[in-house]
């Protein structure tokens, strides 16, 4: 996709959040349906040639990005404990919600990969805002390294509903990634120091702060949208990596990490919004790709519909289990007869 397509896709909702705090009215509806609906509409016109982007990176919207989720949950905070009554509250709350946990998580998960200090620590200070510091850790040191192993708190097992699967993969990826970087601070030898100071450090200052400023009521509402926040990443997680399995090999090691551990989707505008989070197996395979090269590659899983609706499905388990569970039996038989034909 060019980069134009992800930054409407981005940045269309801050501009409707940001009029909606103003004006109030039709705008703070419209800013939840442009994250949430609108890819309803744009997806099945796959206007934009797949692959590729204008600039080699497409840093420059990951700063701005990053530096908005800064800047707007504040003024979030501030609008939805004072500036928004009733049926607009509520549109703020899940506009607000939408845009920090969909636009937000993936740029800052973007900018914790990339090689540039200033932007990596821009996207610890979005995660930490988000009271998700761990979540840098866990991700780098544990999620891409046990992906589709036990060893993995965000790797779903088959059968695993969301709901089960929410509370062990926040408190497995808190004291996984609290483990790893322990084990790399001893092996430094005092010589650096544990990140998880700065992150529970600094989510406890923003606490303080939101309840100094705001009262119990900002707080209420900063710890409301932390937990929406955080329950969409892990939604991801759980619908992106659900069932998949790396093979155990002789020597006791698992298969290298392939593009048949991830599921992918297809569906261009839910893929801009997301910075293309669907286009997961490549991620994984390249984690330092910029997000406008990640491709689909070949044979990797795919998912029957578009992240978004995916996510909805994962909701209600026993429906998510029927239209999953049988996939991944096939997905299993499609390998078993590979590896038959192999030998």
């Amino acid at each position: 996709m060019r980069l134009y397509a992800f930054a409407f896709a981005t940045l269309l909702p801050a501009v409707l959040l940001t009029a909606g705090v103003i004006w109030g009215g039709v705008w703070i509806w419209l800013a939840p349906l442009s994250v949430g609906a609108l890819w309803l509409a744009m997806d099945p016109f796959a206007v934009l040639a797949p692959g590729g982007g204008d600039f080699p990176s497409g840093d420059g919207l990951l700063a701005l990005t990053g530096v908005l989720q800064l800047v707007l949950l504040p003024v979030a905070i501030w609008a939805l404990t004072g500036r928004l009554h009733g049926g607009e509250w509520l549109a703020g709350v899940i506009g607000f919600g939408l845009y920090f946990g969909q636009v937000g998580n993936p740029a800052a998960h973007e900018l914790i990969h990339r090689a540039d200090r200033r932007l990596m620590r821009l996207g610890v200070a979005v995660y930490v805002a988000f009271l998700f510091g761990h979540h840098v850790s866990a991700h780098r040191l544990v999620h891409h390294v046990h992906v589709a192993t036990p060893d993995d708190p965000n790797s779903a097992r088959r059968g695993q509903g969301y709901w089960r699967f929410l509370p062990r993969a926040w408190i497995g990826s808190f004291r996984a990634g609290l483990a790893a970087e322990r084990a790399l601070s001893a092996r430094a030898s005092g010589r650096r120091r544990n990140p998880y100071a700065v992150y529970l450090g600094g989510a406890a200052a923003l606490m303080a702060g939101t309840l100094g400023v705001f009262g119990l009521a900002g707080l209420g509402v900063y710890l409301l949208l932390a937990s929406h926040i955080q329950a969409q990443l892990l939604l991801s997680d759980y619908v992106q990596h659900y069932g998949l399995r790396r093979a155990r090999l002789a020597e006791g090691r698992y298969e290298p990490v392939g593009a048949g551990h991830s599921w992918n989707a297809a569906g261009w505008y839910s893929s801009a919004v997301t910075l293309n989070a669907p286009r997961h197996s490549d991620h994984h395979a390249h984690p330092a790709r910029p997000y406008p090269r990640l491709i689909l590659p070949q044979g990797a899983p795919m998912l029957p519909a578009p992240l978004p609706a995916m996510a909805v499905l994962a909701l209600v388990p026993p429906l998510w289990r029927r239209v999953m569970d049988p996939r991944l039996a096939s997905l299993g038989a499609d390998r078993a007869a590979g590896r038959l034909a192999a030998t």
